[in-house]
């Protein structure tokens, strides 16, 4: 018996390269062809996309992004007024204690893609607590306090920095339709599966970027509370310099690139 052809992929074209069609509702179309291709691997990328990430779980590269490490104090000494004063700091004014958990200038980005549209949208800046931050803010206060207790010791990340994992993700569907559309001969409407599995082996989806995903979807996501500022604790990792971690910050350079060649790619195709 013939496999027949799975349908889907037009819908997925048309919502990948429309930038008004929420991420989240292309995820979803990406998931209904997977699954009609019986491919696990593709399925589990696209979960961990759409769900996020849970706490404790490694995430893929693209979403280890640029951001500044930063220090709230609030003044304690008697006779002066009470009031937070919040100022960026160096991962090497850390004492050697903290900066041995692996923190450094840069951040794992835990969330779904509708929870980041929806920050995106709000205008929201993100302040993300480094692995076990309250265990060591006296450690902190001692080095860098100054005579102030230090309430906080987090990153500020950028809302730019949301965009540009969202934009990875998107390019990574794009690239994949781009692959089944050249595996199929002039006339095929929809692709087999043996053309989704080909796109599949080519990209890698393990990851998006070679790293293995658990196929279960997560139970806990990050949460961003309801200020100005979005927060979440993460897990403590194996201690090792931030500098040597094997999650590198994603330059915007290269996923400009990226982007721009698949723009290219599309507008030759048309």
């Amino acid at each position: 018996m013939t496999t027949p052809d799975i349908e889907g992929l037009d819908q997925l074209e048309r919502a990948v390269l429309d930038e008004d069609v929420s991420l989240a509702t292309a995820l979803r179309r990406f998931l209904l062809l997977a699954g009609y291709a019986h491919q696990e691997e593709l399925r589990a990328w696209a979960l961990k996309q759409s769900e996020g990430y849970e706490v404790g779980e490694e995430v893929p590269r693209f979403r280890e992004v640029a951001a500044t490490l930063e220090i709230t104090l609030e003044p304690s000494a008697p006779g002066r007024p009470r009031g937070e004063d919040t100022r960026q700091i160096s991962p090497y004014q850390l004492p050697q204690s903290v900066r041995d958990r692996g923190i450094g200038e840069h951040a794992p980005i835990r969330y779904g893609v509708r929870e980041m549209e929806a920050l995106i949208a709000m205008g929201w800046n993100l302040e993300l607590r480094p692995p076990g931050s309250a265990e060591y803010l006296a450690e902190v206060t001692n080095e860098l306090g100054n005579g102030s207790a230090v309430l906080s010791l987090h990153w500020r990340v950028r809302l730019t920095a949301l965009q540009q994992v969202l934009d990875h993700i998107r390019t990574r569907l794009t690239l994949f339709v781009a692959e089944v559309r050249a595996a199929m001969p002039p006339g095929q409407r929809n692709p087999n599966p043996d053309q989704i599995d080909s796109a599949a082996q080519v990209f890698n989806f393990r990851g998006g970027d070679g790293t293995t995903v658990n196929i279960v979807a997560p139970s806990a996501k990050a949460a961003g509370d309801s200020t100005a500022t979005a927060s979440v604790n993460e897990p403590v990792p194996t201690p090792q310099p931030w500098w040597h971690r094997s999650s590198v910050i994603w330059s915007a350079i290269a996923a400009t690139a990226t982007i721009a060649g698949v723009i290219a790619t599309v507008a030759v195709a048309k």
